[in-house]
């Protein structure tokens, strides 16, 4: 019996028993996919090969060279090397020949190109970071320690392999290190060249500018000067020297012209040989007198009064004064007391005469000759002051050539200095790296055989396909129940037709009828059940076969 289609009637909400009577009626729909599901779940999880999982994990050993002594040449933090090696190590090469090596994914290879095996391959290595966050605020800048993982269906092969990762790991860290320290050894060598190659060529520019304005160089003036005073002091004692030359032979001109007129007037009347014997000490005594004061005179050019030479020479000028005094005093006295000469002493005093006019000839060519040696001198040291003048006067000129050519010199020199330092520095690190002092990586346990498979999980893997199986049935049971809108009993009669039940007449069929269909239904339901656990008992047997 239908209900009324002239107007909608809302459904009735349903109870338990209807609930019931829903499962009753839908009991095939709701049981069909879950056993469907669950034998499907069942053959497939055990049908699934194992997958066994090998790690190993690799400790990162600091280095052992404390850091403020030896600084490395690799300022890249662990984590940065780890992904770097990793990919390096995860590259299409290096696992298609680890592929080969152990045989890896026959079947794939068969079916698949290597591309999409090496990517198979990929998501089933593992690379994982152990951040210990005790040691660093920032874990990822402090590992301590990773972990290397390979899954495949065959646990010895997955040992192998991930040995054969982790020596690939520690291998390739040893050969970065070294690579790294060497390129950067070589580049700082390189620089350093470069440098010792601009501190030479500015070298040799400032050296080609010395020799070339050598003496006119701005830090050759105080030298240039220094120079120019002495000079200046050696012309004025070459000076003093020429006039106290000029002047003692002046006055050994003059003492010459005496002792001719003395010749002379000895030849004429020998009696004034007492006068002239006595005239000798005086002109002795004027020598002396004339010799003092030359002296002093030069004294005086180059010191103060004050100097004792200086006082020595004005007591001694001052004696052969007195003594001239009293020496002209008794020739004053001694006039007309005097005997007649003889003829011997006239001789004598006539040779005495010549040879001392000889003697002051002589000394007058010795001063003539000191004049002209010291004139000479002089005109030497006076072009060898314009000189320096010239030199001091020149100096602005090339002051700023001079300068620029200093300060390249000087930036080029820090250059080097600071290139050498850090290149010895690279030196002690790959130094260090060589010897195994620097980070290195050290296996802290061992690739691990597995025992228990970690995929696929199988009571996870059955329970989520029986309740997705259970799940669909009752979304078919309600779509069908939904879809259904006759009348089921008497509730649904009162519900939706609003009248009163007098009474009811049962269904009424053949019992032979019925009791063959539920004779079918429960052989299909027998049938279906044991062949389900014969499909599921067969998969679970090969899986157990296969695996021994």
């Amino acid at each position: 019996m239908q209900p009324s289609d002239g107007y909608s009637v809302p459904r009735r909400m349903l109870d338990v028993e209807d609930y019931i009577d829903v499962v009753r009626r839908h009991k095939g729909w709701i049981f069909g996919p879950f056993l469907l599901t669950l034998v499907a779940s069942v053959v497939g999880v055990y049908l699934y090969p194992d997958s066994y999982s090998s790690q190993a994990v690799v400790k990162i050993v600091p280095q052992q060279v404390p850091t403020n002594m030896v600084q490395s040449a690799i300022n890249q933090q662990m984590s940065d090397r780890i992904n770097s090696m990793a990919q390096e190590i995860l590259s299409r090469t290096v696992l298609t020949t680890i592929i080969n090596t152990f045989d890896l994914y026959k079947r794939e290879r068969g079916r698949m190109p290597i591309e999409d095996v090496i990517e198979l391959m990929k998501k089933n290595v593992q690379i994982n970071p152990i951040a210990n966050p005790n040691q660093a605020t920032n874990p990822a800048e402090k590992i301590p320690a990773f972990a290397v993982q390979f899954s495949y269906e065959n646990r010895l092969v997955a040992q192998r392999v991930v040995q054969d990762l982790v020596s690939r790991f520690i291998d390739a860290n040893i050969r970065n290190r070294s690579n790294a320290t060497f390129s950067t050894t070589q580049f700082m060598q390189d620089q350093v060249d470069d440098a010792k190659k601009q501190l030479d060529e500015a070298e040799n520019k400032l050296a080609a500018f010395r020799v070339q304005n050598n003496g006119k160089l701005p830090d050759q003036v105080d030298g240039n000067t220094r120079q120019l005073t002495a000079l200046q002091t050696q012309v004025s004692y070459l000076s003093g020297n020429i006039n106290r030359a000029t002047q003692e032979k002046m006055q050994f001109e003059s003492n010459i012209r005496i002792l001719k007129d003395q010749m002379l007037a000895l030849a004429k009347d020998p009696a004034s040989l007492v006068v002239i014997q006595k005239s000798d000490r005086l002109a002795e005594a004027e020598k002396d007198v004339q010799t003092w004061e030359s002296q002093l005179s030069a004294l005086r050019q180059k010191y103060k009064d004050t100097y004792p030479d200086v006082q020595n020479a004005v007591s001694r000028l001052a004696t052969a004064r007195k003594r001239k005094e009293d020496i002209a005093s008794e020739e004053a006295a001694a006039k007309g007391s005097g005997a007649a000469p003889t003829s011997q002493a006239v001789v004598r005093e006539t040779r005495e005469l010549d040879a001392n006019i000889r003697r002051l000839e002589s000394a007058v060519q010795a001063r003539d000759l000191e004049i002209e040696t010291s004139q000479k001198e002089l005109t030497r040291t006076s072009g060898q002051m314009r000189g320096y003048q010239s030199r001091i006067e020149t100096i602005p000129l090339g002051e700023k050539e001079y300068s620029d050519l200093q300060r390249e010199r000087d930036i080029s020199r820090e250059k080097y200095v600071d290139l050498d330092g850090k290149l010895q520095k690279a030196q002690i690190a790959q130094e260090m790296e060589g010897r195994k002092q620097g980070e290195t990586l050290e296996l802290l346990d061992p690739p691990s055989l597995p025992t228990t498979p970690t995929e696929p999980k199988r009571l996870v893997v059955i329970s989520v396909g029986a309740a997705l199986g259970l799940l669909m049935g009752i979304v078919m049971a309600g779509a069908r129940e939904l879809r259904d809108t006759s009348l089921k009993n008497l509730k649904d009669v009162r519900a939706y037709t609003q009248m009163a039940i007098l009474g009811s007449v049962p269904l009424l069929e053949n019992d032979f009828v019925v009791r063959r269909r539920r004779r079918m239904t429960w052989l299909g339901w027998t049938t279906a059940c044991v062949a389900a656990v014969v499909v599921m008992s067969a998969s679970v047997a090969y899986y157990y076969v296969t695996k021994v």
